[in-house]
């Protein structure tokens, strides 16, 4: 009868052999994830110079974030979260950023975020004005030629879906509603309905 070569092995040592060898095996194959978080609602500003924002994230670490191949500096290389920010100057109405992460392992994920100057605010018309004694409610439909980002009356967020044509209500109290509407690149336009 022929003997296993691990039988003769206690079986705390046993199970850190396994431990071990399921350790030494794994392979790192998730790329690191991209994120932008400003400007809010993607690469749209008023300005043709802004910063952009955001962080790099991986389960090992990331070791260098690169956009337009020159290096970003990194607040601690090899952590698991990394902050990035960088600054636009975009030559005419629109441009290309590419974004390139390295984790630990070398694995690499491209991101290229599209920017523009948006210098066009968008619109607000009220579609029916109700009063209840001190209460107002408002209808109304705001517009932009790229996308609604936020709606406000009397400086309450509306929950909207974003988009280039927006429909909202609201009630509020007082003797008129004050509405701001916000593009994604960040113009506005007011408009106080009586």
């Amino acid at each position: 009868m022929r003997r296993s070569p691990f039988h003769a092995l206690p079986l705390a040592a046993l199970t850190t052999c396994v431990l071990l060898a399921s350790c030494a095996a794994r392979n790192d194959t998730f790329k690191p994830r991209i994120v932008v978080t400003n400007p809010d609602g993607g690469g749209a500003s008023t300005t043709r110079s802004f910063v952009v924002s955001g962080y790099v994230l991986d389960d090992t670490g990331v070791k260098s974030v690169e956009v337009q191949g020159v290096n970003v500096p990194l607040q601690a290389p090899g952590e698991k979260i990394q902050p990035f920010s960088f600054r636009t100057l975009i030559q005419g109405e629109k441009a290309t950023y590419s974004i390139r992460a390295t984790d630990t392992s070398g694995n690499v994920s491209t991101l290229n975020l599209p920017v523009r100057v948006d210098a066009v605010r968008p619109s607000v018309k009220v579609t029916r004005l109700e009063r209840e004694g001190k209460t107002i409610r408002v209808s109304g439909v705001a517009t932009d030629d790229q996308k609604v980002a936020q709606v406000s009356v009397d400086g309450s967020r509306l929950n909207i879906t974003p988009g280039t044509r927006v429909e909202f209500y609201a009630e509020t109290n007082g003797l008129y509603a004050d509405i701001v509407v916000r593009d994604a690149a960040g113009n506005t336009a007011k408009l106080r309905a009586q």
